[in-house]
């Protein structure tokens, strides 16, 4: 008798299970929120000043800059010639709402001396970003002493600066007294080394400057090798560890 009266209890339970799943609607499934639906339907401007000097190359590279915001990343722009100023703004089709803030930062690097081709990068790669310093953060300089800096920072013809770049995988402006970097954390972080010792003094052609950045890229090669070495024994190990099971079996 108490195997029967089991039996019922778990025949009545399985009946209210599916009874309970019957009456339950299916789970929705929405589709992804687009850009200007994140902001409640509402358009989303930006603006970013023109300077005066980089208002005659804007006019000369305005479809390397116009092609890729509209076309790839779904961005409307126009300049305001009264105002002076690139404007930015949202479609509804715009597929990711991060899109106006990278077309942005793509802007002001070309406002600031950089390539089109250069600053492009920042439309498709997240982990690039530029930094600015000025030469008075490093050492307070004045007349000629800040002429010469200048020019151990830029080389005869450039070298200096195109050597870094170079070495360090990263984009160099010298404007005036300002240095604005386009590359990665880690590049950018070498880069801004080798330029503060050309700043306090350094010659870029002597061996005190170019063992420095040996010694940083030689740093960055160790560390790559070591990541390299550990991934190759994790390998090592997981192919011995197979071996063993299938020799057990």
């Amino acid at each position: 008798m108490q195997s029967d009266g089991g039996a019922t209890c778990m025949e009545i339970e399985k009946l209210a299970s599916e009874v309970n799943h019957a009456s339950l609607e299916p789970r929705p499934r929405f589709a992804p929120l687009k850009a200007h639906e994140i902001s409640d339907g509402q358009i989303q401007f930006r603006k970013i000043n023109v300077p005066q000097h980089r208002y005659t190359p804007l006019k000369k590279a305005w479809m390397e800059i116009y092609t890729p915001i509209m076309d790839q990343m779904g961005i409307d722009i126009r300049m305001n010639p009264k105002a002076r100023k690139v404007e930015l703004k949202t479609r509804p089709d715009t597929p990711d709402a991060s899109n106006l803030q990278k077309c942005a930062d793509f802007v002001s690097a070309f406002m600031m001396g950089f390539e089109p081709k250069d600053a492009v990068a920042l439309l498709r790669m997240d982990e690039l970003y530029v930094d600015t310093f000025e030469i008075k953060d490093v050492k307070t300089l004045h007349g000629e002493h800040l002429s010469r800096a200048i020019g151990r920072l830029s080389g005869k013809g450039g070298k200096t600066r195109i050597a870094i770049e170079n070495a360090t995988k990263t984009r160099i402006v010298i404007a005036d007294t300002k240095i604005h970097m386009l590359g990665s954390f880690a590049n950018i972080k070498i880069a801004r080394s080798s330029l503060c010792s050309l700043i306090l003094g350094s010659p870029a052609g002597k061996a005190s400057f170019s063992n420095g950045l040996l010694l940083l890229l030689l740093l960055l090669l160790r560390q790559t090798a070591t990541i390299a070495a550990l991934t190759n024994e994790s390998l090592k190990g997981v192919k011995q560890s197979g071996t063993s099971l299938l020799c057990a079996t």
